[in-house]
């Protein structure tokens, strides 16, 4: 896999992923169309009290995801499950808004210049394996009411990972082994939790002392492929009646991804870290409150 991968990285060129990604989403954005379509009834259409609500926390979390190369599927997942989403179709719901908004954050951190093509092929490749695996594994192998209070303690085990992490020193050379494997699981529990892409991969990536600016653009872009291809498998098996939600998120994070793209230049990675473990623990210690009691 990694032969595979340093071979692509050798072949591929920068505007070629581009165009794949705007390619990729225009299809997603044809079958949403469609499928909306099949399930609307004329006359019955009414606009969900939370949509505005919808599209700020889609701003504020692509927003910080595109600066920090974290936290949009940890909030997004967290604020749906709170008001009553099941996790099935809050993981469906933001993996779906996902690959728009981290659509815009990869292209505009590949017009920056803020990837890392190595190490993009390197954990891309088994990422998008492994959101398969772990989309297929909430949507038919796990009870959701079951599994929705270990998800809200995962994602506030996930922020703590993250604080304790930027206190670390950070070695003067990258140590960039096993990336497939980090990939892999990353992207697995990414789509069973709803988030973790980031908080596992970048925060893993910038430990080993690998440049916040190439890895929080590098893992946001891969996080396109890995939210794409794990939304294949979602809907293959849950249906669209978080359709206003999606298309929420997707208005809030588009107008915010440029913008992150451009912060993440002016941020140390101390403070990328810090900032991004105190936002996860906060607000998933939230939705464990909600959960518990």
């Amino acid at each position: 896999m990694e032969k595979l991968a340093l071979s692509l990285s050798g072949l591929v060129k920068f505007k070629s992923i581009a165009i794949i990604m705007v390619v990729m989403k225009l299809m997603l954005a044809a079958v949403l169309i469609y499928r909306v379509y099949v399930d609307f009834t004329p006359g019955s259409f009414e606009l969900d009290p939370l949509f505005y609500y919808f599209v700020f926390v889609g701003f504020v979390a692509q927003l910080i995801d595109g600066a920090l190369g974290m936290a949009y599927g940890a909030t997004c997942s967290s604020m749906m499950l709170s008001v009553g989403v099941p996790p099935a179709y809050a993981t469906a719901g933001v993996h779906t808004a996902k690959v728009f908004t981290a659509g815009v954050s990869g292209l505009s951190h590949i017009f920056l210049g803020n990837i890392d093509k190595q190490m993009f092929f390197r954990i891309v490749i088994t990422g998008v394996v492994g959101s398969m695996l772990g989309a297929y594994a909430i949507s038919e192998l796990i009870d959701g009411d079951v599994i929705k209070p270990y998800i809200s303690v995962y994602l506030v085990f996930l922020g703590i990972m993250i604080l304790l992490k930027a206190f670390r020193q950070r070695p003067a050379v990258p140590t960039n082994k096993n990336l497939g494997i980090l990939g892999l699981y990353g992207g697995f529990f990414d789509a069973i939790g709803g988030g973790g892409w980031g908080p596992l991969v970048t925060s893993k990536l910038l430990s080993k002392g690998n440049p916040a600016k190439e890895t929080i653009g590098t893992v946001n872009t891969a996080e396109f492929f890995v939210a794409f291809f794990s939304t294949g498998i979602f809907m293959l098996f849950v249906d669209t009646q978080a359709w206003q939600h999606i298309a929420a998120l997707i208005i809030g994070g588009i107008f915010a991804a440029p913008l992150g793209a451009y912060l993440v230049k002016f941020i140390p990675p101390k403070i990328l870290m810090v900032t991004v473990g105190i936002v996860v623990i906060l607000v998933s210690i939230v939705n464990v409150l909600i959960v518990f009691f």
